[in-house]
């Protein structure tokens, strides 16, 4: 890093030329912003900076007066300037803003994406702009035609917006190397990096300049950060209003909370974390008659575009919006954000709250609607976190093998053949794969020789074009792995309402039935799969089904769920040295700044878990319970750690038994459905004679055995080229074990795996964790039956909006389908008696007539492979499985009778989860039947998933 002398501090603007100075005046910039004044001297100088500042407090200025600066009044015969964006809509944001600048200073700026016409790509080809606004996946597109290959030779400068965004996937990794392939062209030019409040900023620098001499300047945010955090309690009028909405009391509470936010404030923007709670929570707001509008990735690009324009212009008094508002799409002046439920990441909360009051001197103003205790615990730990600045780690790609394959093939293309340690070389320039092996470059070079992809001349250590080399490249511009996407049509006036997923298309759509998109209520006409169009027409529908889009769920982080043990630790001991949760709450207000009924509410369930006498779950302590077949591990991890702990264990616990270990977890939980006679003791063995040095071997080996991994591989593949397009549900679909038979060994199943332990599974963590248990620094309790925490998950409060709890006409055809519905009656005593019944003709408790045993598996009617696989001598490991899963059945029919044959006939509920909606404590018989729905309702989002 740098330390040169630059102008900075309010006379920041003096660093200026004349003809820049009289255009801010023009422009009516008075005195310069935060970033202004610590970065536009160092970036005028010439300096490789990345600035780290709120979204909204003027960093594209920051970055784009010194750069246009720089062009005024020079003669340029090429792109002088990129501004490389992460979104499209960023990209026509940025137009609009510079281009002012532009036509002032008389510099040509012009932006190019997907979605460039032809004619103007061949205009900016032939008569190159002095700046362009461009995305990373474009820029890599530029550098292989020939003319825009000359424009690009006289690049001096790059901008990365939102650059934090680009460098927690791989499209970072890919700019990287991207980056130094202009450098092969245009030799030095400056780089700019504008980022979020991010951990670790220099590691940003690394990624933005490969690892050369660059300053971070970073404008403190936690100081100008007002968040509220409030949990809604619920009124009479809610009840009333949870009628009107087909919605629960709870959530109704919620959405009137938002109501009168919205009304408070003259702009309000409402992040929710997925698109599904977006437009649940915005046909219901619309019901209500708040004027807000809906904004997320799947909506039109029309429709996004008026919403902008509708909440600029001040005709909506709120947007509702997911991620993609979290970047700098200039909506105009916000007063206020609502995060609705735990943001889950101190740097999500800082960048959508950092979207509040830009004017010099305001503060950023937020609240947080919290629902059950888990989130109001983790939102007061977050809310606090972001005030001491305390952003989460967020790692980048390292050695990203499909990267490099990527690249390869754009290096091939930029120069038609490169000599392999040249090609070696600029790949290693970039950061993420400074420490790439050369025997892992040349077996990534192999892959692609194999596949067609480019010619290897290993004698002359050359590697060359071939017929296959645009084909490929051209198809893999993008590092975001590509499935189908169906465009929703109205009807009637043909425009275009949004996108939906080809997994919710095929596992959900068929004509007649009803969906919300942007806050309305649709029911499907036509489904044309050849041109990937769903065509729909308007209906009134409270009730209609949320769509599924790709996208994960936001992880908590360790460090969060840590924080939340740790306020647990201190509450806990409180609450069970006699303090009562009101003066717990009162006491806790000075280190949370939060009133202390918001939390009150947060600790309800902990008070309830110590009033019972159980050992407490903190960031140094463990729970383990066990009862009802299934045993919960209390850990306060986070998402990923859990994750791989529950990996670990299950694949541990079952090969003990012989028996699969069903897994759940969330980021303060591990549960797991056990075979009979298995305890918490047998977790507590695992977790305390494992050695951790095993840990990554025992989880990549059970991933063979996982959905997770067929996925995986199959999108690596074909971003290796070894894979026409992966489609979840296509033509593509591959028996899970051939594709690791030909795979396995490979840099494709290297780099599938490096890719679910970065993005899923922390086994360095979870590791740590087992060392730390080991030598006693984190405790292990264990009680039988389960506990207020254990039972406590985050999916008690998460899918409220939706109407999964159908009214009685609903439940009613539920039942009728269901008693009507056949299945298979197989002994699995004598294995002679077979018999296909409808659900309503089975007796209470089903015997076999040849040997009156009652171990009989109630299967689907068309399971005739699994009667097979029971019956067979010497088993498959698929034969194995199955006839393990029905053993499980029967063990459920055994001991609960038709209850458990009802609940094995619905559609995608097998064994594991029969048992846990027939273990659920109920008083009304109508609530078995809602979480059978809601079983299959889930089933037929994630179905693509699944063999």
């Amino acid at each position: 890093m740098t330390d040169g002398d630059a102008v900075t501090g309010p006379a920041a603007f003096t660093a200026l030329g004349s003809r820049l100075r009289d255009a801010l005046s023009m422009r009516g910039f008075e005195s310069p912003t935060k970033p202004q004044r610590q970065a536009i001297g160092p970036i005028a100088a010439g300096e490789d900076v990345v600035v780290v500042a709120p979204t909204g407090s003027g960093k594209t200025e920051t970055a784009t007066l010194p750069v246009f600066d720089a062009l005024a009044g020079e003669e340029i015969f090429g792109i002088s300037a990129l501004y490389v964006t992460p979104l499209r809509a960023l990209n026509r944001d940025m137009r609009e803003r510079l281009d002012w600048w532009g036509d002032t200073l008389g510099i040509d700026v012009d932006v190019r994406h997907g979605d460039t016409t032809d004619y103007q790509r061949q205009k900016q080809a032939n008569n190159p702009p002095d700046l362009l606004v461009t995305t990373p996946e474009t820029l890599q597109a530029m550098l292989t035609g020939s003319k825009l290959r000359r424009a690009l030779e006289d690049v001096d400068h790059v901008v990365i917006d939102e650059i934090h965004e680009l460098a927690v996937s791989k499209r970072g990794a890919q700019l990287a190397i991207g980056l130094e392939r202009l450098r092969e062209l245009a030799g030095p030019f400056q780089r700019v990096g504008l980022s979020a409040t991010v951990h670790d900023p220099d590691e940003i620098g690394r990624l933005l300049t490969g690892d050369r001499d660059w300053r971070v300047i970073e404008v403190d945010v936690g100081s100008a950060l007002e968040v509220n955090v409030e949990a809604p309690t619920v009124t009479e009028d809610d009840e009333k209003l949870a009628q009107e909405l087909v919605t629960e009391p709870e959530a109704a509470s919620h959405v009137r909370r938002i109501d009168e936010l919205v009304a408070e404030n003259e702009a309000t923007l409402a992040f929710v974390n997925t698109r599904q709670t977006a437009e649940a929570l915005g046909s219901r707001l619309k019901e209500l008659g708040t004027s807000i509008g809906i904004h997320h990735g799947s909506l039109a690009k029309e429709t996004r575009i008026e919403v902008e324009k509708q909440f600029k212009r001040g005709e909506l008094d709120g947007l509702l919006c997911t991620s993609s508002m979290e970047l700098g799409i200039d909506v105009g002046q916000v007063d206020h954000v609502i995060q609705y439920n735990s943001p889950r990441q101190v740097a999500r909360l800082l960048q959508r709250i950092g979207r509040a009051g830009h004017r010099e001197g305001d503060v950023s103003s937020g609240t947080i609607l919290t629902s059950h205790p888990d989130d109001v615990l983790e939102s007061l730990v977050v809310a606090r976190r972001a005030r001491a600045g305390a952003v989460e780690p967020a790692p980048i790609h390292h050695g990203s093998l499909d990267t490099v394959a990527n690249q390869i093939a754009g290096l091939v293309m930029d120069f038609g053949e490169i000599a392999a340690p040249r090609a070696y070389d600029v790949v290693t320039r970039a950061y993420p794969f400074d420490e790439l092996d050369e025997s892992q470059f040349k077996s990534v070079v192999r892959e692609l020789a194999s596949n067609n992809v480019v010619w290897l001349e290993e004698e002359e250590d050359r590697i060359e074009k071939r017929r296959g080399t645009w084909q490929y490249f051209y198809r893999n511009l993008s590092m975001i792995p590509d499935e189908a996407t169906y465009d929703v049509e109205d009807v009637a006036s043909g425009s275009q309402v949004g996108t939906l997923d080809e997994r919710f298309v095929v596992n959900f759509a068929s004509p007649g039935e009803v969906f919300i998109q942007r806050g309305e209520m649709w029911r499907i006409t036509e489904v044309d799969e050849e041109d990937e169009v769903v065509t729909v027409s308007p209906i009134e529908d409270p009730a209609g089904e949320v769509p599924s889009w790709t996208g994960q769920e936001i992880p908590v982080p360790q460090v969060v769920a840590q924080d939340v043990g740790e306020l647990r630790s201190v509450a806990g001991s409180q609450l069970a040295a006699g303090g009562d949760t009101g003066s717990v709450a009162s006491d806790l207000t000075r280190r949370y700044e939060v009133d202390s009924e918001t939390i009150a509410s947060g600790l309800e369930r902990l008070a309830e878990h110590v009033g019972d006498g159980q050992p407490l779950v903190t960031d140094n302590q463990i729970l383990v319970e066990s009862g009802d077949g299934t045993v919960v591990v209390n850990a306060c991890f986070g998402h990923q750690t859990n994750e791989a702990l529950g990996r670990l264990v299950s694949a541990l616990l079952g090969q003990q038994t012989g028996s699969s270990v069903g897994l759940e977890t969330d980021p303060y939980r591990i549960e797991l459905t056990v075979p009979s006679g298995v305890r918490a003791s047998a977790v507590v063995d695992v977790l305390s004679e494992t050695d951790p040095d095993h840990v990554r071997s025992i989880i990549e080996l059970s991933l063979k055995n996982a959905d997770t991994l067929k996925f995986k591989l199959a999108q690596v593949a074909t971003s290796f080229g070894a894979l026409k397009r992966w489609r979840g549900n296509g033509s593509a679909r591959f028996g899970k074990g051939r594709l690791l038979d030909a795979l396995e060994g490979t840099p494709v199943y290297e780099e599938a795996i490096r890719e679910i332990f970065h993005e899923e599974l922390a086994v360095d963590d979870a590791t740590t964790v087992l060392e730390r248990i080991q030598s006693g620094d984190i405790s292990v309790e264990t009680v039988s039956g389960h506990t207020p925490l254990g039972t406590g998950g985050r999916g008690s409060g998460t899918e409220l909006l939706t109407p999964e709890n159908a009214d009685a006409s609903v439940i009613e055809t539920v039942k009728e389908r269901l008693q009507n519905d056949r299945v298979i009656l197989f002994c699995l005593h004598c294995t002679d008696w077979k018999r296909k019944r409808q659900v309503k003709r089975v007796s209470d408790q089903p015997t076999c007539p040849e040997c009156g045993s009652t171990r009989i598996a109630a299967l689907n009617p068309w399971a005739e492979e699994t009667v097979s696989a029971v019956k067979a001598t010497d088993k498959t490991d698929d034969q194995q499985k199955e006839t393990e899963r029905a053993y499980q059945a029967a063990s459920l029919v055994q001991s609960h009778g038709k209850q458990a044959v009802i609940a094995l006939a619905a559609r995608g509920v097998g064994p594991h989860n029969a048992a846990r909606i027939i273990n659920k404590l109920r008083e009304d018989e109508d609530d078995f039947y809602r979480d059978i729905l809601s079983r299959e309702r889930e089933y037929a989002r994630t179905r693509s998933f699944w063999d």
